[in-house]
């Protein structure tokens, strides 16, 4: 048994109180100081202690200078080097002063949805590489890393244990009945929800939200959080700081409910941040929960869920914006956007490896909107997974398409203005309130992968194509190519960016009134001694504003920090913005 710090205050009891509390919110029948003993044992092994305090929530656990790169541990391949050793290079050859932190989307054997059908979570897929391989990224970059709670590969050995009556993995996995009501799930798939399996006891129903190779766990039964708590710590043991959840909204089932969102999962989520907060390593846990955004927001919970949580939100509303050329609905979101308590932050991204959601954008496009915006990404090469609602019918779930691709034109076709319309789509990005990422395809500006749907039938491969690390090399070395020009440029910006302290993830932002053109909102830091301006043209448009409509401060020197421009703060100054064009307009550097 690992033994807490002995010390004559209450830290140890403080902890060990906190976790029984949540213990037992979760498992109110079960024996709860067995079980909170059985916690700290998991978390904390026979190398690790916990502080003798947890860390309290505030904003020392990112700044400006944070940010993040999204790939697959395959994204660069030559045929001859492990896949993680390009991924290494290439982070250290292109983005080594630009980027400090990288999400590896999962790194583990798989047998299906490109990792995140997970046969064993203690080793590294021998097809990329090595634990030494992800330690050698982890040295020099901060790693986050999933942590695929929901479900497992129907070919993986807890599964296959299972399967033979085997204990304890006889009671990993969630089972129900055919005959169960279960009209009010909601699911992110069309599929059927149950797939029958025959096991030593007999032959059973169990629970696939997301595919019938991807089994769900029975979170009721403590020895598969326990095991998690284990996985948790050997993933840190091995550099990893930032856990991402994956898919963490779906844990807890019970029959006759909508098994999303339901209590004891958000309990499960504050116990992994207690134990995250009381780690001696500064430890983030990012939650990952593609649902409409008011649902999504609570998983931060009173300052003790999630330390960040995606902003879904922003991706489709952005690509809206961008395609028909107005702020308006970015506005009327973000105007009722809170901001993210202290200790809390937004992961701000416009691009995954899944796609474009929309059920983000329940509630904030009309319908007609999302289905203008569908159409056009469908003429841009993209295409849209669907989903079975609660009626029954068939809903757009997320479009499929290269980001880049599908601003390369607008709801009334194709132009010569792709590059900076994307650019700005990425500005706007690093500029809001919380911590940006970049997904690897959109920083280099990889064109859609139809060659790569077809191979695989699953349209998801769109974005996720997996460059040849020398034709990629001989594109970043030609000035003119697209992913030279995208490269560089944001780079650029991300330095620029890294450097201001208005743009700290929880500086202030409040969000300007300036037409449905401009996408406007003033930052100021934390010691309030930098304010900027970030305003962005949405559209195709040369556009002109007066300086007064800013209300800059009088006395001081205003300048634009991505063109360099003096600002003109008097009663006959303007601003002029070519197309698409973002400046971020400070009165200090």
């Amino acid at each position: 048994m690992t033994e807490l710090p002995t010390i004559a205050d209450s830290s140890s009891a403080r902890l060990k109180n906190s976790i029984s509390q949540l213990i037992h919110s979760i498992y109110p029948d079960l024996d709860n100081e067995a079980l909170t003993d059985q916690v700290i044992d998991a978390y904390w092994d026979e190398n690790s202690q916990p502080r003798r305090r947890g860390r309290v929530p505030s904003n020392e656990l990112w700044s400006e200078k944070d940010n993040y790169v999204i790939t697959y541990g395959n994204s660069f391949v030559d045929g001859e080097h492990k896949p993680l050793d390009l991924l290494n290079d290439f982070l250290h050859r292109h983005l080594r002063d630009t980027v400090n932190g990288v999400h590896i989307l999962p790194f583990f054997p798989y047998t299906s949805d490109d990792g995140f059908a997970v046969t064993d979570y203690r080793q590294v897929d021998g097809l990329l590489g090595s634990w030494e391989d992800i330690s050698r990224i982890a040295a020099d970059f901060r790693l986050m890393s999933d942590l695929v709670l929901n479900h497992m590969s129907s070919q993986g050995h807890w599964f296959n244990e299972y399967l033979q009556g085997h204990e304890p993995y006889n009671k990993f996995f969630f089972e129900a009945s055919p005959d169960d009501d279960t009209s009010a799930v909601v699911r992110p798939r069309a599929h059927d929800l149950l797939r029958e399996v025959e096991t030593a006891n007999g032959t059973k129903h169990v629970w696939c939200t997301f595919s019938h190779d991807q089994v769900d766990f029975d979170f009721s039964n403590p020895e598969v959080l326990l095991e998690f708590l284990r996985i948790t710590r050997d993933h840190i043991n091995q550099g990893v700081r930032t856990i991402r959840l994956d898919a963490v909204a779906f844990v807890w089932k019970e029959i006759g409910t909508s098994c999303i969102h339901l209590p004891q999962t958000h309990q499960i989520v504050r116990l992994i941040r207690l134990l995250a907060d009381y780690d001696r390593d500064p430890v983030v846990i990012i939650t990952e929960t593609n649902v409409p955004n008011t649902e999504n927001l609570s998983y931060f919970g009173n300052r003790n869920e999630a330390h960040m949580i995606y902003n879904f939100s922003l991706p489709p509303l952005l690509l809206h914006g961008l395609l028909n050329g107005t702020s308006a609905h970015l506005n009327a979101w973000q105007m009722r956007m809170p901001p993210a308590q202290m200790g809390c932050a937004y992961f701000n991204f416009t691009a995954s490896h899944d796609g474009v959601g929309l059920r983000p954008v329940e509630g904030l496009l009309p319908q007609e909107d999302i289905d203008a915006m569908i159409d056009t990404v469908k003429a841009h090469g993209g295409r849209v997974s669907m989903r079975q609602g609660n009626d029954g019918k068939m809903h757009p779930y997320e479009m499929n398409v290269s980001l880049f691709e599908a601003l390369k034109g607008t709801v009334h076709g194709l132009d010569d203005h792709g590059i900076q319309r994307f650019l700005c789509s990425q500005t706007i990005a690093m500029a809001l309130e919380g911590v940006p990422a970049f997904y690897i395809h959109s920083m280099l500006a990889t064109p859609n992968d139809h060659e790569g749907v077809e191979k695989s039938q699953h349209n998801r491969a769109i974005n996720r194509h997996r460059w040849d690390y020398k034709t990629l090399n001989e594109k970043l070395d030609d000035p003119q190519s697209n992913q030279r020009i995208v490269l560089d440029e944001l780079k650029s910006r991300i330095t620029v960016r890294s450097k201001q302290a208005a743009f700290h993830p929880n500086a202030t932002q409040f969000t300007l009134q300036l037409g449905n053109q401009i996408f406007g909102f003033w930052r100021q830091s934390i010691d309030r001694s930098q304010s900027i301006f970030a305003l962005h043209n949405m559209t195709s448009e040369t556009l002109t504003i007066e300086t007064m409509a800013l209300n800059l401060i009088g006395g001081d020197e205003w300048f634009d920090l991505l063109s360099g421009e003096d600002v003109n703060n008097d009663d006959t100054g303007e601003i002029t913005f070519a197309p698409y064009q973002c400046r971020w307009i400070t009165n200090r550097v």
